[in-house]
């Protein structure tokens, strides 16, 4: 019954219940795992590329009748040689990189700032490097049989759907226009086709848009859900950033030890030891090198008292009996600081003891 009770709880430690914390967050950010929809950026690139085609629209026009009107008033009279040829492709692709060069760049900016919406400014080299796992067969039939397939083929079905139902609608609303176009001229036949088709474009890419913010959220969960940690995952991190509790406390155990040792070896240079006389002592050394006033090299209480004693005893350091000058000093200064001011009087007085005792030995 104990040990089944005990591979419970195994089981639901390790079970991915948590929210991911910061640092989990900004490791998977760090290796490009991030909530991103591609329909976002397929839906805000195709809005305003059709924005862009509705307001070059004269522009279009007037620079590819004017290259149609150069090709055959111009460049049909000249002679066919390999020179002439060059510098007609040269000449013609000048011509159309500056025609669709404004559409390609509201495109390159339109890409750029539908990813930073998303996600922000990220750099990762994590997905190009090679993953010998990806050329599994069983894990790549696992990825194509997996439920996240399922939903991105049933996207993909709904949105086909959706932006053919939207364009078949415009189309049938403009029928009667359509049959209409044998009996008016060029240029009005033209402009009903560009008006359309940017209509088109523009219906398209708010339903994209529209489906773009549902998937974009279903992304958002299922990336949450992705990252989710269990109890164990979020002690080991911890253990990991802070340390192993019993590691640091043999680390402090160890510098509590030297910090005493260091401390034992000041007493021997003291001047003075103020005892309670058991419960407390504090070892005073005054050095006009190091400053003004009297400090402390060593204070303790109980056991640390006693050694402080016994080393005292053995190199020949004066004990002096205060017992409220040794618990206040024990109490208020801090080892290695120098006394207060509060204490000159007091410490003069035992100072000014010691050195008449050591003056008549």
């Amino acid at each position: 019954m104990v040990e089944r009770l005990s591979l419970d709880l195994q089981f639901f430690a390790g079970e991915k219940t948590e929210k991911a914390t910061p640092k989990k967050r900004e490791d998977t950010r760090k290796k490009g795992q991030v909530a991103k929809s591609q329909d976002v950026n397929t839906a805000i690139l195709l809005f305003f590329m059709f924005l862009a085609f509705s307001a070059l629209g004269p522009f279009w026009k007037e620079r590819f009748t004017g290259l149609y009107t150069y090709v055959f008033t111009e460049f049909i009279t000249w002679d066919i040689t390999i020179d002439q040829i060059q510098i007609i492709f040269v000449e013609v692709l000048i011509y159309m990189a500056i025609t669709i060069a404004p559409v390609m760049g509201i495109a390159i900016i339109a890409g750029v700032a539908s990813n930073l919406l998303q996600i922000g400014f990220l750099f990762t080299t994590e997905s190009l490097q090679l993953k010998l796992d990806r050329l599994n067969p069983i894990e790549g039939a696992k990825r194509i049989f997996s439920v996240r397939a399922l939903v991105e083929l049933l996207k993909s079905i709904l949105k086909i759907t959706v932006v053919g139902a939207v364009t078949f609608s415009i189309l049938w609303g403009s029928k009667d226009e359509i049959f209409m176009l044998s009996q008016t001229n060029l240029d009005r036949a033209l402009s009903f086709f560009g008006s359309t088709t940017v209509e088109m474009g523009f219906a398209a890419a708010i339903a994209l848009l529209v489906l773009a913010v549902l998937d974009y959220t279903y992304q958002w969960f299922d990336h949450e859900k992705n990252i989710k940690m269990s109890k164990q995952d979020i002690k080991d991190e911890y253990k990991n950033i802070e340390g192993d509790p019993l590691i640091k406390s043999k680390i402090r155990e160890n510098q509590r030890q030297m910090s005493m040792r260091r401390m034992m070896s000041e007493i021997p240079d003291a001047d003075v030891v103020i005892t309670n006389p058991t419960h407390y002592a504090v070892a005073i050394k005054y050095d006009e090198a190091k400053g003004e006033a009297p400090f402390v090299v060593a204070k303790g209480a109980d056991y640390i008292a006693l050694k402080i004693r016994e080393i005292a005893n053995k190199n020949e350091v004066m004990i002096v009996e205060n017992r409220p000058l040794a618990r206040a000093l024990y109490t208020n200064i801090e080892l290695g600081q120098t006394i207060d001011e509060s204490f000159y009087q007091a410490v003069a007085e035992v100072l000014a003891y010691v050195y008449q005792v050591e003056k008549r030995a």
